[in-house]
């Protein structure tokens, strides 16, 4: 009886382990306890998760992780939920559970994610941080911060606000030119160019009325505001260009200027600082220049478009020996990460500015300029584009400097002239992974390039149609690889061969390691294990036996293949 009572106490005790994570994280959370929480301590530390990404709070565990018990009265799950919903502005509804152990519980809280920014209700806002050593912490929420919050939870577009203490008179005659000049170039909105200054000036929302006065908007001074008062009013919009080589700094410069004349800037220093090599097609030699100038022109307008404005530091355009990098302050906008970027629905931190930018013509008017970043770098056969550096704080985005690969292009090029059109970004993704893989299933390809295995099967079957891509292999041992055309195309004739030849080597392999594992193979096995027919699995069998790998023993349904003894 008294081991019974033991091993229920263990296997208690090894639910709640179970339950609890190793350590805190941003979100995940450990509360001491033993002294019992002030309810002001507990609803602070809710009050930060919720104002963050939301997450887990465990009442009744050290900060080492060690489990020492929930206080008596917190042990009301009820009671917990009903506290925090009173104590906050607006009321945050979390879920409380009393994990049950031997002698010790623990009030495991969930926390949501809120859709706009809670408050205590004596009026304190916290948000929560990893400090330089990765633990968490909860620190105040200061004003600026309000913005950029709000900002993130598409709650405020910053960029609509009217810019205090400005006047219609600090827009810039000249830059309204530029602009005017820019939809010509650009192929903008050629409807606004029949409006007169104050038309085109409601029309793209760079002003706004108040009783009758027109006042200009952030999106007003960051596109045509005059230098000086811009750097006045709006100190944050700053930029800089750099080019490194080594240890040296060939340029540094930075910049305040509108928008529009800081493009015209940074376009001028590409063109200096990106050197182009031809590629012969047909009777025409191509241009190809080291970094897609598109690619190049979206991820500025996406850094210029989507930056934290509340935020002072500046966007910085730097050509290293590796590479370029383009980085801006703030980080991704609220629902937008590293693996859903060519998928999630385009959203941006600043809707006016980024409206006024596709209107004239500067941005990609369907929203989807970041597939103008990938493709710049796939139809040239070089690596994708890395977002990987970024972080809460400032999204970078880097282009890796590297070589053309000229065939790849040309089959590219070939592809999209037959066709009459581009090629999507997902068929794209499919060609450059196989590029560089050789070899991928669904699977595969559906984690490299983190679209969904439906889209991915779609996507691959049409290039399977149109001869760019093959397939080998059945059910899951299914595989892609470009076809004999492509590989003949870039003059890889060997590789399509090694490739081809590799499902056979595999299936040896396979064979051999299944026999290694159960001490025989049968027919059976060798058709359910590489999913072919009966008649491929007595060949590949009769070839690893015809060559003294494995030996045949016994007849008819009794017949195995056994390993030298």
């Amino acid at each position: 009886m008294e081991g019974e009572i033991s091993n229920v106490a263990n296997y208690r005790k090894g639910i709640i382990m179970k339950m609890i994570p190793d350590k805190e994280t941003l979100t995940i959370e450990f509360k001491s306890d033993l002294k019992k929480l002030r309810d002001q301590d507990l609803v602070d530390a809710v009050i930060g998760m919720t104002n963050t990404e939301g997450g887990i709070l465990f009442l009744g565990v050290e900060d080492d992780g060690q489990i020492t018990g929930v206080h008596a009265e917190h042990e009301d799950e009820i009671g917990a939920m009903a506290l925090i919903a009173n104590k906050t502005v607006p009321s945050v509804a979390v879920r409380a559970e009393l994990v049950k152990g031997e002698g010790k519980n623990v009030l495991r809280i969930e926390i949501p994610m809120s859709r706009t920014i809670v408050a205590s209700t004596d009026g304190k806002i916290l948000r929560r941080r990893l400090k330089v050593d990765g633990t968490p912490e909860n620190v105040p929420m200061y004003p600026y911060e309000i913005t950029t919050r709000l900002s993130q939870l598409s709650l405020l577009d910053f960029s609509e606000q009217r810019v205090s203490d400005a006047t219609i008179d600090d827009l810039d005659v000249n830059e309204r030119q530029r602009l005017r000049n820019v939809i010509k170039m650009r192929k903008g909105d050629k409807s606004l160019l029949e409006l007169s200054d104050e038309e085109l000036d409601k029309a793209l929302r760079l002003v706004k009325e108040e009783n009758g006065v027109l006042y200009p908007t952030v999106t007003g001074m960051l596109l045509i505001g005059k230098e000086e008062r811009l750097r006045e009013l709006i100190p944050t919009a700053k930029a800089s260009f750099q080019v490194l080589e080594g240890t040296a700094v060939r340029i540094n410069e930075q910049f305040a200027k509108p928008l529009l004349a800081t493009f015209e800037i940074f376009e001028n220093y590409m063109r200096a600082w990106n050197p182009e090599r031809e590629m012969e097609y047909g009777l025409f030699r191509i241009p190809i220049p080291e970094f897609s100038e598109a690619a190049f022109r979206e991820g500025l307008v996406n850094a210029f478009c989507h930056r934290d404005y509340s935020v002072l530091q500046m966007v910085r355009l730097a050509i290293e020996d590796e590479g370029l990098s383009i980085s801006s302050p703030g980080g991704f906008i609220e629902g937008v990460n590293l693996n859903n970027l060519l998928t999630v629905e385009p959203h941006g931190r600043n809707q006016t500015l980024a409206d006024a930018l596709k209107r004239i013509g500067l941005a990609e008017r369907t929203g989807r300029g970041i597939d103008r970043i990938y493709e710049g770098s796939i139809i040239y056969g070089r690596p994708l584009p890395d977002y990987a550096e970024s972080t809460e704080r400032y999204v970078k985005l880097f282009i890796q400097r590297a070589e053309p690969d000229l065939a790849f292009t040309r089959m590219i090029s070939n592809e999209e002239n037959r066709m009459g059109r581009m090629l999507p970004i997902n068929s794209l993704l499919i060609l450059s992974t196989l590029q560089t893989k050789r070899r991928a299933s669904v699977s595969e390809l559906s984690e490299v390039t983190h679209i969904s295995e439906a889209r991915i099967k779609a996507n691959v079957e049409r290039l399977f149609e149109s001869g760019l891509v093959e397939a080998s292999g059945n059910g899951k041992a299914r595989a892609y690889i470009l076809s004999a055309k492509v590989y003949k195309e870039q003059d890889n004739s060997i590789g399509y061969v090694r490739q081809t030849d590799i499902d056979k080597l595999r299936y040896e392999e396979l064979v051999l390691k299944l026999t290694r594992q159960q001490g025989y193979v049968k027919r059976d096995d060798v058709r359910t294990l590489l999913n072919v027919t009966d008649s491929q699995a007595y060949r590949v069998l009769r070839k690893l036996a015809d060559n003294g790998r494995l030996f045949l023993k016994g007849k008819g349904r009794s017949a195995r293949y056994e390993l030298e003894e």
